[in-house]
């Protein structure tokens, strides 16, 4: 079973919305985790409301740090605007960062995200049928 690591700096945004869509799509095909490479106190509450209009839950996650057991464990390493790279690093995706930004710009970068995870998990054959098919609430 294939297990993702999605990291960006403070994962408090991307890489969380990566983990949550990539959960959703994948279900029990699949595994994932994010972490940041500094990451902040907590998540982007802009970030959580833009994730509870798609009807994705992130109340009660925290940002946790990158460490090497993670990325060992990991078959794909997802690097989303981290400084460094991660060693292990298998994809760099590059979105704008969510943090502090208004409701509408927060819901073009998940946007956007979601695509990229979709894709994802087209490419490693985990996606669920009707999983990636959640509705934009605007």
């Amino acid at each position: 079973m294939p297990h993702v690591l999605f990291v960006c700096k403070k994962n408090s945004g991307r890489s969380q919305m990566a983990e949550a869509f990539f959960q959703n799509m994948a279900q029990d095909r699949a595994t994932s985790e994010s972490a940041g490479s500094d990451p902040a106190p907590d998540l982007d509450p802009v970030v959580v409301t833009a994730m509870k209009e798609l009807g994705l839950n992130l109340d009660g996650k925290r940002p946790r740090p990158l460490t090497s057991e993670m990325e060992g464990k990991s078959d794909r390493v997802i690097s989303m605007g981290c400084t460094p790279v991660p060693e292990r690093a298998t994809d760099v995706w590059d979105f704008d960062d969510p943090s502090g930004q208004p409701l509408d710009v927060v819901r073009r970068i998940r946007d956007q995200i979601r695509a990229r995870v979709e894709i994802l998990a087209a490419d490693l054959n985990v996606a669920r049928p009707g999983t990636a098919s959640l509705k934009t609430q605007e």
